[in-house]
């Protein structure tokens, strides 16, 4: 089993890597395989809804970044962190820029009834308006929800003072392992011969219609 962690700050190994390291050692510990993705500091485009995807096999139209590689990961992957800082009480434009293409460009399959988590990292506050975004992503997508004893956030203006957080700290790793958890459940359901839901076919209107 292997879980993608998705660092949606300019900052490699900043606040957002802290948390992400935090949840990412209390999978390895639970015997599941991790991967952290950094964003990095370059130009992440946005998606202008061009549809090309749907014509390219699942890939954007766009390949001078990483959405296509993280696409291939995603794939194989069992489980998604998307971790993200928090500016002007929202997530980074980097990461909403990212998972918008990413979301679109993938299949029916890459991230259907595959756990999901987000994190968000801040000073002090508009973590919960942060969090409330990018776990829309896996609404949509049909994804179970990870959750942990509180809301998914750590607090410092620098890794130093995250590291002082233990409650947020605990949070991550409590993450961790629930997300852990989740994933050998639904790999005893498999052997079980439990299968995924039977999907209706896809009803699409207007709100006026």
């Amino acid at each position: 089993m292997k879980v993608l962690l998705l660092n949606g700050s300019g900052n490699e190994h900043g606040c957002t890597y802290t948390a992400l390291t935090e949840a990412a050692q209390a999978l390895n510990q639970e015997g599941v395989e991790t991967e952290i993705i950094q964003l990095g500091k370059q130009a992440v485009r946005d998606c202008i809804g061009c549809g090309a995807c749907a014509k390219l096999e699942n890939q954007c139209v766009f390949s001078d970044d990483l959405v296509n590689e993280v696409l291939k990961k995603a794939k194989e992957a069992d489980g998604f962190i998307f971790g993200t800082p928090v500016y002007y009480a929202h997530p980074s434009g980097r990461i909403l820029s990212f998972l918008d293409r990413l979301f679109y460009a993938a299949d029916g399959d890459t991230f259907a009834y595959k756990p999901g988590a987000a994190i968000a990292s801040a000073r002090r506050a508009g973590t919960t308006a942060s969090l409330d975004v990018l776990n829309k992503y896996f609404t949509i997508a049909k994804m179970p929800v990870v959750s942990s004893q509180y809301w998914n956030m750590v607090h410092g203006n620098t890794p130093e003072e995250v590291k002082q957080d233990g409650e947020g700290l605990q949070i991550m790793r409590t993450l961790g392992q629930n997300m852990a958890w989740l994933l050998k459940c639904i790999e005893a359901g498999k052997a079980a011969g439990i299968h995924k839901p039977q999907e209706e076919k896809r009803i699409r209107t207007n709100f006026i219609r």
